[in-house]
Protein backbone atom coordinates (compact mmCIF):
# COMPACT_ATOMS: atom_id res chain seq x y z
CA UNK A 1 0.00 0.00 0.00
CA UNK A 2 1.25 3.48 -0.75
CA UNK A 3 0.80 6.49 1.46
CA UNK A 4 1.57 10.19 1.20
CA UNK A 5 3.47 11.75 4.09
CA UNK A 6 4.71 15.31 4.51
CA UNK A 7 8.28 15.26 5.85
CA UNK A 8 10.44 18.36 6.33
CA UNK A 9 13.15 18.90 3.71
CA UNK A 10 15.97 18.49 6.23
CA UNK A 11 14.60 15.08 7.24
CA UNK A 12 14.32 14.02 3.58
CA UNK A 13 17.94 15.07 3.03
CA UNK A 14 18.99 13.08 6.10
CA UNK A 15 17.02 10.03 4.88
CA UNK A 16 18.62 10.29 1.45
CA UNK A 17 22.14 10.42 2.97
CA UNK A 18 21.44 7.42 5.19
CA UNK A 19 19.87 5.51 2.30
CA UNK A 20 22.93 6.14 0.13
CA UNK A 21 25.27 5.06 2.95
CA UNK A 22 23.34 1.83 3.45
CA UNK A 23 22.61 1.12 -0.21
CA UNK A 24 18.87 1.21 0.42
CA UNK A 25 15.96 3.27 -0.81
CA UNK A 26 14.38 6.04 1.20
CA UNK A 27 11.18 3.97 1.32
CA UNK A 28 13.07 1.00 2.78
CA UNK A 29 14.41 3.16 5.59
CA UNK A 30 10.95 4.52 6.35
CA UNK A 31 9.53 0.97 6.42
CA UNK A 32 12.30 -0.11 8.81
CA UNK A 33 11.65 2.91 11.03
CA UNK A 34 7.93 2.15 11.21
CA UNK A 35 8.64 -1.51 12.05
CA UNK A 36 11.09 -0.46 14.78
CA UNK A 37 8.59 2.02 16.20
CA UNK A 38 5.82 -0.59 16.22
CA UNK A 39 8.08 -3.04 18.05
CA UNK A 40 9.04 -0.40 20.61
CA UNK A 41 5.50 0.79 21.23
CA UNK A 42 4.10 -2.73 21.19
CA UNK A 43 6.54 -3.95 23.80
CA UNK A 44 7.62 -6.85 21.61
CA UNK A 45 11.21 -7.25 22.82
CA UNK A 46 11.96 -9.98 20.30
CA UNK A 47 10.98 -7.79 17.35
CA UNK A 48 12.97 -4.90 18.85
CA UNK A 49 16.14 -6.98 18.88
CA UNK A 50 15.67 -8.80 15.59
CA UNK A 51 18.17 -7.81 12.95
CA UNK A 52 20.44 -5.63 15.08
CA UNK A 53 23.54 -7.40 13.78
CA UNK A 54 22.27 -7.90 10.25
CA UNK A 55 24.72 -5.38 8.75
CA UNK A 56 27.75 -6.60 10.71
CA UNK A 57 30.34 -7.96 8.28
CA UNK A 58 32.95 -8.79 10.95
CA UNK A 59 30.94 -11.60 12.54
CA UNK A 60 30.36 -14.02 9.67
CA UNK A 61 28.15 -16.99 10.47
CA UNK A 62 26.14 -16.27 13.63
CA UNK A 63 26.33 -19.84 14.94
CA UNK A 64 30.11 -19.96 14.49
CA UNK A 65 30.36 -16.62 16.27
CA UNK A 66 28.29 -17.87 19.21
CA UNK A 67 30.39 -21.01 19.52
CA UNK A 68 33.60 -18.96 19.50
CA UNK A 69 32.20 -16.68 22.20
CA UNK A 70 31.27 -19.69 24.35
CA UNK A 71 34.68 -21.30 23.84
CA UNK A 72 36.36 -18.06 24.85
CA UNK A 73 34.51 -18.05 28.18
CA UNK A 74 36.15 -21.04 29.49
Amino acid sequence: MRTLVDIPDEDIEWLDRRAAEQGKSRAALVREAVAAFRAEVGGDWIARGAGYWRARRDIGDAVDYQRAMRDDRG
